[in-house]
């Protein structure tokens, strides 16, 4: 009897994933059963669901670390995550892990961030009764928001790996916690390529004890970094123990270069003048919907009776592009020529 293609996948699965990877099969499903694809791991069609997403599309309108940079070559959130996406698929075909659920995770990883990058997540933290941070709002994004209230219903473990890509909580998966890997390689090194392109960083003021260890231009650092981590998580899977690990120098040197950037770019650079403005202008329109609820879109009032109106105020306010947040501040709040 000839085997499906499942059949085929989970059998090829058994033989070529390693012992720690996550096998497709074994999956604890959706919070919303459904047949079985004949053609698709659930994975994939979680990577699928992902990338037709209204949330996805509205990726690449929105700030990853330069606040509307004038030029074609700056990343945004969705050239972010496609970086994420490589990475990580990258390190788990290298590991043996489950690619797909790395690719699904990765690619779903930041679809609730906020409008104008971590300034707007900052802003909707200090404003929302409950608190806000983009990975759990990327959850809410997934399971409540996306198609008029459906969700996306995806696999548990790739919910997981989404909630868990920031923050102490380690996911339940190795493929959940390479994520959070992926994720830092791609925005240190992109976000010091964008900044030399702006003209606020130099190879050559990066200090010399992290160029010696990563290397000098970005090719080398990312290249350095997966290979580290490669090589480390390996030995430690030779040694029977579970675990994603970088080589100490290069995982010290890593850590490093990321507080350079917080001291050099992320926070004190001239390229973050505009975070002011961004954030005075989230902060007016969270509170004009705070206080007239009735004005947002009814894709966004019909959950007024079952979360509160600082809740629905922040799931509308995440969900905008940067060029649809300044569309509706001007809208609400700059007068309009008349009378022509």
């Amino acid at each position: 009897m000839d085997l499906s293609y499942i059949e085929i996948r989970n059998k090829l699965e058994n033989e070529f994933l390693s012992p720690f990877a996550f096998r497709s099969c074994d999956t604890a499903g959706r919070q919303k059963p459904i047949d079985k694809c004949l053609l698709r791991t659930d994975f994939q069609r979680d990577r699928d669901r992902i990338i037709h997403s209204k949330s996805f599309r509205r990726l690449m309108h929105k700030t990853q670390c330069f606040l509307s940079p004038e030029g074609d070559h700056y990343r945004t959130r969705l050239t972010h995550t496609l970086e994420v996406s490589q990475i990580g698929r990258s390190v788990a075909r290298l590991l043996q892990l489950n690619e797909d659920l790395v690719e699904a995770a990765c690619l779903g990883h930041d679809l609730g961030h906020t409008p104008f990058g971590h300034a707007g997540e900052r802003v909707l933290n200090s404003l929302c009764p409950e608190g806000f941070s983009h990975n759990e709002q990327s959850i809410r994004t997934v399971t409540l928001l996306e198609r008029d209230g459906e969700g996306l219903n995806l696999t548990y473990e790739v919910l997981d790996a989404i909630l868990c890509h920031t923050g102490p909580v380690k996911a339940k998966t190795l493929e959940g916690r390479l994520i959070k890997y992926a994720d830092r390689i791609a925005y240190i090194n992109h976000d010091i390529d964008d900044a030399i392109r702006a003209g606020i960083l130099t190879d050559e003021m990066i200090p010399e004890k992290f160029r010696k260890v990563l290397g000098c231009n970005h090719s080398q650092r990312i290249d350095t970094m997966v290979k580290s981590l490669v090589c480390g998580t390996k030995e430690n899977f030779n040694a029977g123990i579970a675990e994603l690990k970088m080589n100490d120098d290069v995982e010290e040197a890593t850590n490093g270069l990321r507080e350079f950037m917080f001291e050099n770019v992320y926070i004190n650079s001239m390229a973050k003048k505009e975070e002011g403005k961004a954030c005075e202008l989230l902060a007016m329109i969270y509170n004009y919907f705070v206080k007239n609820p009735d004005k947002m879109p009814q894709d966004n009032k019909k959950y007024l009776g079952q979360y509160s109106v600082e809740r629905v105020a922040a799931d509308y306010i995440a969900g905008m592009t940067d060029r649809y947040a300044l569309e509706v501040y001007n809208d609400l709040f700059v007068p309009k020529m008349w009378g022509r």
